[in-house]
């Protein structure tokens, strides 16, 4: 019966990706997602689950209070009980009683490149997940299903490393200015050209964190008498940066073109509310891929409706730049269209290349613009000369200006390895989501106890992965999140699809000793 479902779900997803007003003549290649809703019997346990971990949350809350078990997350002190609260108790309801008995499945420290393999620092806690000790051991050999290592250039040799060690050499780690005062180097003007020559834009201006490259920009994009029409996935520094921004912002339904053209018209029609004056602007806000969904944004169509409605885009390819299209230049290449169609091209440096930080690409106006105008260029430290380098050399690398093949091979040995692990999966039977060729390959686990046990399960056969849950995916669809990276062999994406029994207790797995 859940297969009968499971294949009536993906007929009816199919045929809402290809219905909508001809939509399918604006692709140039198929497009292919799959997304199952939540079997009503799953549901049902999954919150049956939740339930049952709240109501022993409420329990261990009333033994805590009685002094009869310890608590160990901050809490307000006797004497400061008449004052405004500092912690809000019941928002660390679900800190306390459900996150700290999966917390062991999260922030592992690693003690290597975070390439193919890992090595992990063996951790134990004796008080159920409250603090851990470190035992002084190391699990090597880890295979890290959970890095943005799209291309694989997280490395400590070859080429960028060698490069960037020089630079380092040269010009040091540190900069110790903004760009607009003395930290504005020749490498930085090198890299930001070399952007806009990959994007294929006028200009292009680069910032020191990704996470900063939208959450202050965005302000300086748009205000007040403005709209902005988000997408219900967006990651959160677009959210935030729409909220800092002071504009009117309106959600439409993930990757609904419907939903997005239903806004828009009634933008144009009623304008803004209650003097119906017509909006200063409306920025549509998409990303390319949606890293907890593993989904492709349907940019043939969000493009064709903004043209319709003289609305601008902004595009986050933080995790397609470099990992889609033909010449991994994000999912504009992807789609074969015309890049000076998307005003706003933003990604950032921290996944494909192997380093930090962020840009945005487009008309030479726009970049000049942010650089008075943005607060993450002008009150920012300058990026660091040891990663300006390896964006350089592995951008280089990507589009053949370093005289070898390289980087498009990483480029075709991703999309191959992507296309394998997704069919292996399945074809083991697990609910896949995503597109066909998205690199982020999401597994539902929906019950809560599946969570931890998964994580814990995976390492157990010295696999590392990233399983999600509540709030950062809706409370029924908790999954386990794969990143596909050209580094990864078929030897090591077949360990990862073949059931196999965990090495006995005594075992540990590729365990040394780790020196300090």
């Amino acid at each position: 019966v859940i297969r009968l479902t499971y294949e009536y779900c993906i007929i009816q997803v199919h045929a809402q990706h290809t219905s909508y007003n001809g939509g399918l003549g604006l692709y140039n290649r198929p497009f292919n997602e799959s997304f199952e809703e939540t079997p009503l019997l799953v549901a049902v346990l999954t919150y049956m689950g939740y339930g049952i971990l709240t109501i022993f949350g409420y329990l261990r809350d009333f033994l805590r209070d009685w002094k009869i078990e310890r608590c160990h997350i901050a809490r307000e002190r006797e004497e400061q009980r008449d004052f405004v609260p500092l912690y809000q108790d019941f928002e660390n309801f679900y800190t306390r009683n459900l996150y700290m008995r999966i917390r062991d499945s999260w922030n592992r420290p690693i003690c290597s490149v975070p390439g193919a393999k890992v090595d992990l620092v063996e951790r134990v806690s004796h008080d159920y997940n409250w603090t851990f000790d470190y035992t002084g051991r190391v699990v090597g050999g880890v295979i890290n299903m959970g890095s943005y290592n799209y291309l694989g250039f997280a490395e400590n040799t070859g080429y960028c490393a060698e490069a960037a060690a020089e630079v380092t050499m040269k010009y040091g780690v540190g900069v110790a200015s903004t760009r607009q005062e003395m930290g504005n180097l020749d490498r930085h003007e090198e890299m930001e050209a070399l952007v806009a020559k990959f994007l294929g834009v006028e200009s292009a201006i680069a910032f020191g964190m990704g996470f900063a490259t939208n959450s202050m920009n965005i302000p300086a994009l748009s205000g007040k008498g403005c709209l902005i029409l988000s997408d219900e996935l967006n990651h959160a520094s677009l959210v935030l940066g729409a909220r800092l921004s002071g504009s009117t912002i309106r959600v439409f339904k993930h990757n609904n073109m419907q939903s997005l053209e239903k806004m828009l018209r009634d933008a144009i029609v009623h304008g803004q509310p209650r003097t119906h004056r017509p909006w200063k602007k409306i920025l549509i806000l998409v990303e390319g891929i949606y890293s907890m969904e593993g989904s492709i944004v349907r940019l043939p169509e969000v493009i064709a409706l903004k043209k319709r409605f003289g609305a601008y885009l902004y595009l986050d390819e933080a995790h397609s730049i470099g990992a889609l299209g033909p010449a991994g230049r994000g999912v504009v290449d992807y789609f074969g269209l015309d890049p000076r169609d998307v005003d706003v091209m933003m990604g950032t440096f921290t996944k494909s290349f192997g380093a930090a930080g962020g840009y945005i690409g487009g008309r030479r106006e726009l970049i000049d613009y942010l650089r008075v105008h943005s607060h993450s260029a002008v009150y920012a430290t300058s990026m660091s000369p040891p990663v300006v380098e390896q964006i350089i050399t592995s951008m280089k690398c990507i589009m053949g200006e370093d005289g070898t093949t390289l980087g498009r091979e990483r480029v075709k040995r991703l999309a191959e390895n992507t296309v394998y692990f997704r069919r292996k999966m399945t074809e083991m039977g697990f609910i896949i989501y995503g597109n066909s060729d998205s690199p982020v390959v999401p597994m539902m686990l929906y019950l809560p106890a599946k969570i931890g046990a998964f994580g814990r399960e995976m390492l157990k056969r010295n696999i590392g992965v990233v399983v999600v849950g509540f709030p950062a995916t809706p409370i029924i669809e908790s999954r386990a999140r794969f990143c596909i990276s050209a580094a990864h062999t078929k030897d090591m994406l077949d360990t990862v699809t073949t059931p196999r029994q965990p090495p006995t207790p005594g075992h540990k797995m590729a365990a040394v000793t780790l020196h300090t």
